[in-house]
């Protein structure tokens, strides 16, 4: 029996990235391809690089050079491969370069430099496709692309306008993943509450009745599935307001990533976004009556052209006042090709850091007292590991999700397993986890 030729694969960048190499791995696993988990096995290295900011791009092109020392025979996509002549002339000696989610291009070059030996006895495919998150947990990317044109982005010259799929193909591909065991649906794109706007919210036919392509409605119809549903990247809309009362019915989970980005006006304005601020704290507070258990996380720029010291302190109040459970920061840096290149008022490096400094000791701060008011209650967690030497599992409480937050670590944690959901009473808090024990039947 003719060997399967196998594939390396280094997967850089964001969940949406992730589920592009998912799709990969699906594709060419069903045409008869074996993976490596190091360069030394691999015929072939597959790497789907991260281009979104220069140092992202940075951090890509020393990954596909490690891939040419230790390999040598490398297929380069994702976002940076929209600059073909950068990736060249950084290596010439790759085998091909595919852009963003051009899957066809990518199983293509793979034919070319790899071909696919027929083999009826390979194992099949699972129906939920191969993975890269641990079994519980699954991305569900609802669309590609996006409308918005920020000035320090770049996400619409690489990945193109927003494209929305189908509800019907959506819904399918969660009730599928559902039944091969996840428990948690984490639902992802560029924008995700701008979800159906391209199709004019098309209605498709699902389990034989038809449901649009509205925000609302696929949220809705995730939540009958019965695993918890997660939404990322939701940018504040006025219909967003709805889908918090799905979070108040426990169909959807009291959490939403929204990308602020920044509060003061002047700077919103500089960066083509929304500046009511003002509005929007409203509607935060309008938020939590609704639903007192909603959880907000955010990511934050500091350093933006032209941001003042009064701008930066008009942040860290409405941060406060905001009461943003989870936030992220990053010091600004230009992006090849941003409009924001060309705006005056540079922040001088050691100001960035420090304002970054200052943010993140506010930002603990805030999550320090919000944890701290969980003490005492009795919640549900999921449990990503186990540690039967120290009798412990690490899980995540329904205001965490997977790799970006705080976790909730459960002692005397014997018989619990890895993707439970289980009942925990939290006994203490810290900074950013929270501490638990089983609670008591």
């Amino acid at each position: 029996m003719t060997q399967a030729p196998k594939i390396g694969l280094v997967s850089l960048g964001c969940p949406k990235a992730l589920v592009d190499s998912e799709r990969i791995m699906t594709t060419l696993r069903a045409q008869g391809y074996a993976f490596s988990r190091d360069y030394e096995g691999a015929d072939v290295v597959l790497v789907n690089t991260c281009g979104f900011l220069d140092s992202a791009k940075q951090e890509s092109l020393e990954a596909i050079g490690e891939a040419l020392n230790e390999n040598g025979r490398v297929i380069v996509t994702g976002c940076l491969g929209v600059e073909e002549d950068l990736i060249r002339e950084t290596h010439p000696s790759v085998l091909a370069v595919t852009g963003p989610h051009q899957y066809e291009s990518v199983v293509s070059a793979v034919h070319d430099h790899l071909p696919p030996v027929p083999n009826k006895f390979v194992d099949l495919v699972p129906e939920s496709g191969l993975r890269l998150t641990p079994r519980h947990y699954a991305y569900l990317k609802i669309s590609e692309g996006c409308n918005n044109r920020c000035s320090f982005c770049i996400i619409p010259q690489i990945r193109g306008d927003l494209v929305s799929r189908p509800a019907a193909g959506i819904l399918s591909e969660a009730e599928g993943l559902v039944r091969s065991g996840v428990k948690e649906l984490l639902v992802i794109s560029q924008d995700t509450s701008a979800y159906g706007v391209d199709i004019k919210y098309a209605e498709s036919r699902y389990r034989g009745r038809p449901v649009k392509a509205k925000f609302y409605d696929l949220a809705r119809e995730l939540g009958d599935l019965g695993a918890w549903v997660r939404l990322h990247y939701v940018y504040p809309y006025p219909h967003v307001d709805a889908v918090i009362e799905l979070m108040a019915e426990g169909l959807v989970l009291p959490y939403l990533d929204i990308p602020f980005q920044h509060a003061s006006p002047s700077v919103l304005k500089s960066m083509r976004r929304p500046a009511n601020q003002e509005k929007t704290l409203d509607r935060i507070r309008k938020w939590r009556e609704i639903c007192p258990d909603l959880a907000i996380r955010s990511n934050f720029i500091v350093g933006y052209p032209g941001e003042t010291e009064a701008d930066f302190a008009f942040l860290l109040d409405w941060l406060e006042e905001a009461g943003i459970d989870r936030a992220g920061c990053f010091r600004y840096e230009p992006v090849t090709g941003a409009p924001a290149n060309a705006l005056e008022g540079a922040v001088p490096d050691e100001v960035k850091d420090e304002r970054f400094a200052r943010l993140m000791e506010v930002a603990q701060d805030i999550s320090f007292e919000r944890l701290r008011a969980r003490v005492g209650r009795t919640i549900e967690v999921i449990v990503d590991d186990v540690r039967p030497d120290e009798n412990r599992a690490i899980a995540r409480s329904k205001w965490d999700a997977p790799e970006v937050d705080g976790q909730v670590i459960v002692d005397n944690a014997t018989g619990i397993k890895i993707g439970d959901i289980v009942p925990v009473t939290v006994t203490d808090s810290d900074e950013y986890d929270l501490f638990a024990e089983p609670a008591r039947h």
